[in-house]
């Protein structure tokens, strides 16, 4: 998946992960004007392609290189 577009995440943007939620559940409170992307596209450079890279964009903005993975809990 990475290296296709920035993936858009539920989470809302923090400048750390201090008091992130522990059990990987999203992080819906702090500035949920912007929300985090992760893992970088076909136009960054190799450095910044990887799980660990993010980024914060506004919630209602449009990105070339933006995308989201549809997911359901079974």
């Amino acid at each position: 998946m990475l290296g296709n577009v920035w993936e858009w995440t539920q989470d809302c943007a923090h400048e750390s992960y201090a008091g992130a939620p522990a059990d990987g559940s999203a992080w819906e409170d702090g500035d949920c004007n912007r929300r985090v992307l992760r893992g970088g596209s076909w136009g960054n450079r190799p450095e910044l392609v990887r799980a660990a890279t993010r980024l914060w964009f506004a919630s209602g903005g449009r990105l070339l290189s933006g995308g989201f993975r549809v997911a359901r809990t079974l």
